[in-house]
């Protein structure tokens, strides 16, 4: 069964296994003990760190092990403010960071850079989010969701002037290659590239004011307490310096398989939308969104065909709402998919996902009574009625004419969830003549997203919105 999620975790490297069942022997000692177990131990230690900070490209000395990649964020985040706050307190972050960066950020005065539809921040307006009492800046190096890369080096310049320390999320890129730039803080997560779980990686700059806000603790410069996991820290350091020794082979080849995935996925199926930069992007990451799906049956679907995928979706969510990464590029969240394929996929896989998803996509529209694909229904405009009715049920559209302006409709898809709203927007724009409106009356946070992503896939003008007496009111206007 092919497993197509690595950017959640990737499956152990061997040269983790191994180095972890090895280590277990031979690393269960206290390694701030003098004697020959406790020697070892620290052998082992210091080895991983060195290997490590090879890998990320700082001094052994600047580099501590966490328990997970999200403690390194925490841990970054909190130690970088409490040794700047004379400075002030306030953050520059992207919009589409991780959620644990968000979640670390929460309760402090934060300004979220905006990004573009392929979701990269403009260097340049990151640099204009940079104040005089601005402690610290945040950026991932590569999107988590859509592989988009971003400017790190030219935003390091900026905040290097500023004076502002730039701390870069580097879970997603870290085992392909270093982080350029002049970054000041770096953090990773072993799970990410093949290690086990359970092992993160803080590095901070020499000179970057740091003040560590975790209980005090001798081991790890006090910046990670608690005993260190030693044989877990050998593997994630062993399966580091293996993958990123094959890592410009394998981008290579599985780059190909994912412009192959790229090009294919728009072929096979219509109404879908690819997201994330074409070019600037992770070698083994794609994501595309499908009009008129439901994201968590998709993922139902491949999961019963034997793939294993992730989404972004609204409806794969307990909280109803897309993916803020989605949101903030605003692009089409409804039957989001994202495939991040692991090192060693095989091309045979990749053919049989083209081969299967059409028909799974295919499947899960019909179910929901979705419109064929690239089919307008021809109508003229309904004679004049109420514009809207409280009986009206979920989906039912009634008409209105406005004076002696073009007729209009009001769907009700108040109380139905992502892509509902869309389908019923899509089943009556053909009822109302060029240059009349569609009202769509909706609750669903996916359709601030999703009803503009519809317009511009299928050529129609999106008006705006509106707050209505329950929901938002969208009115698109047929071209």
């Amino acid at each position: 069964m092919p497993y197509f999620d690595a950017a959640s975790s990737a499956p152990l490297h061997p040269v983790a296994r191994q180095a972890l069942q090895a280590s277990l022997d031979e690393g269960w000692a206290d390694p701030a003990r003098l004697y020959r177990e406790g020697r070892r131990a620290r052998l082992l230690l210091d080895a991983a760190r060195e290997a490590a900070a090879d890998a990320v490209g700082c001094r052994p000395d600047e580099l501590v092990f966490t328990p997970s990649g999200t403690r390194a964020l925490h841990s970054g985040i909190a130690g970088a403010l409490a040794g700047r706050r004379r400075t002030g307190s306030h953050l520059a972050v992207s919009a589409v960071e991780h959620s644990a960066v968000l979640h670390a950020v929460e309760g402090r005065p934060v300004t979220e850079v905006p990004v573009d539809r392929w979701g990269a921040v403009s260097p340049g307006v990151f640099g204009e989010a940079l104040r005089e009492d601005t402690a610290l800046a945040c950026l991932q190096s590569a999107n988590h969701e859509v592989g988009t890369e971003q400017p790190v080096a030219e935003v390091a310049e900026r905040c290097r002037t500023a004076g502002v320390p730039l701390l870069v999320d580097a879970a997603q890129s870290l085992g392909w290659g270093p982080v350029g730039g002049d970054w000041s803080l770096l953090t990773a997560s072993a799970h990410k590239w093949g290690g086990p779980a359970g092992v993160g990686l803080l590095a901070v700059r020499k000179g970057v004011r740091f003040a560590p806000q975790d209980p005090a603790d001798e081991r790890e410069s006090g910046r990670a307490p608690g005993f260190e996991n030693i044989p877990a820290i050998v593997a994630a350091a062993a399966s580091l310096r293996a993958v990123r020794d094959s890592a410009e082979t394998e981008a290579r080849r599985l780059r190909k398989l994912v412009d192959r995935i790229r090009a294919r996925v728009p072929q096979l199926v219509p109404d879908v939308e690819v997201v994330g930069d074409p070019v600037r992007r992770l070698p083994h990451l794609v994501t595309f969104s499908f009009l008129y799906a439901d994201g968590e049956t998709v993922l139902h679907e491949l999961d019963r065909a034997g793939f294993s995928v992730s989404s972004g979706s609204s409806c794969t969510s307990s909280t109803l709402t897309p993916s803020h990464v989605l949101r903030a590029m605003g692009v089409l969240s409804e039957g989001n998919v994202r495939v991040s394929l692991p090192a060693g996929t095989a091309q045979e896989d990749v053919e049989h996902f083209l081969e299967v998803l059409p028909g799974v996509v295919a499947g899960v529209r019909n179910r929901l009574g979705a419109p064929v694909a690239g089919e307008t229904s021809p109508g003229s405009a309904p004679e004049s009625v109420p514009r809207s009715a409280p009986e009206s049920a979920p989906g039912s559209a009634s008409g209105s004419a406005s004076g002696s302006g073009p007729a209009s409709l009001v769907v009700d898809a108040l109380g139905t969830r992502c892509p509902v709203p869309v389908i019923e927007l899509a089943k009556v724009i053909g009822d109302v003549p060029v240059g009349a409106t569609v009202t769509v009356l909706s609750d669903d946070e996916a359709a601030r997203l999703d009803i503009p992503a519809w317009c511009a896939m299928r050529g129609q003008e999106y008006v705006g919105r509106s707050p209505a007496p329950a929901g938002t009111a969208y009115t698109v206007r047929r071209r």
